[in-house]
């Protein structure tokens, strides 16, 4: 089968199509014939050995696959070959075929597409267990959300909507906004242009925001501090902007604010109970329509260095989807 193959840790043009061997199932797993995979920031972190669980080369990329059952190994059941599945990996969806272990697949929709179904787990499952779990908003709170036009970004805005939060979005450029006003929200930000600190506090009378949710880091956490509310909550997801900050203990202090990591792929192993839960209400919500993943490009397996490359440069919104021949 083809897959890309990260062959040293040198990031994303180290990264080339090789033909290899098909997988075979442990105990306990399955092999999926992937149809489609989703692109993420970290898949560029993996690259330079630089994620959290970080895999000796080679390896290839990949956490969010959709597509067919197509072995079972021993122990396995509730599932039969043929079955469509999410499978959430911990590397190597960029390929034709991929293991997964059965706790880490969740049943596809017959009304969702491949498409849709790699674009969901990652993005949408962040989202909704950072704001539902761990910032507990709540209906009438004021949320911002940075790179609110990218992967996990714009999934915030949508779930902050169906959460009854007011949204406050930012993104740099017009073009980028008004992807994340399609999606919901409520009041725009051009962080490129406009001060957030004085934004922010235009659009809430002065008390600024309940909930911050970003995946950017840099300076945007510094003016998030500067622009939070009393007993207000920072969500830290990512550092797409390159910079991780370094927090001021006596500011949190000052207004009894609490700063709270987000690390989803940790709720597998550690509570995966909440992460049920969280998967049943997100395909409730698809069902009804109330939510969407939004792709903004697919790209053939071939060309995986490039779509990755939209991701880390940030041009892309919403998400990026790999589909397979």
């Amino acid at each position: 089968m083809q897959a890309i193959v990260c062959h040293e840790l040198t990031g994303p043009a180290a990264l080339r199509l090789d033909e290899v061997p098909e997988p075979r199932p442990g105990p306990g797993q399955v092999r999926v014939r992937v149809r489609a995979c989703g692109v993420n920031f970290a898949d560029s972190l993996i690259t330079r050995g630089q994620y959290q669980k970080q895999p000796a080369p080679p390896f290839t990329p990949g956490f969010e696959v959709s597509g067919e059952v197509m072995e079972l190994g021993t122990g396995v059941g509730g599932i039969a070959i043929g079955d469509r599945v999410i499978a959430m990996t911990p590397h190597g969806g960029y390929a034709e075929q991929v293991i997964a272990d059965i706790e880490r697949c969740v049943p596809m929709p017959a009304a969702m597409s491949w498409e849709h179904g790699a674009a969901f787990p990652v993005v949408f499952g962040t989202s909704h267990l950072a704001l539902w779990h761990r910032a507990r908003l709540r209906a009438g709170e004021t949320l911002v959300v940075h790179g609110a036009s990218g992967g996990v970004g714009l999934t915030a805005v949508a779930i902050g909507k169906q959460l009854g939060a007011t949204v406050i979005a930012t993104a740099n450029g017009p073009e980028k906004l008004q992807v994340a006003r399609a999606h919901g929200a409520d009041h725009l930000i051009d962080s490129g242009q406009e001060d957030l600190r004085t934004r922010i506090r235009e659009f809430t009378d002065g008390r600024g925001a309940d909930v911050v949710y970003d995946p950017v880091g840099g300076e945007l956490f510094t003016a998030s501090l500067r622009s939070i509310a009393f007993e207000g909550r920072i969500l830290i997801i990512g550092f797409a902007g390159g910079a991780v900050p370094q927090i001021p203990a006596n500011h949190l202090l000052v207004k009894n604010v609490d700063v709270i990591g987000v690390n989803w792929p940790a709720y597998v192993e550690l509570n995966p109970q909440v992460m049920t839960e969280s998967f049943r209400t997100l395909m409730q919500w698809y069902l009804d329509g109330a939510i969407k993943p939004h792709v903004s490009a697919t790209y053939p397996l071939a060309q995986a260095v490039e779509a990755l490359n939209q991701v880390v440069t940030r041009k892309s919104t919403g998400k990026i989807v790999i589909m397979m021949a």
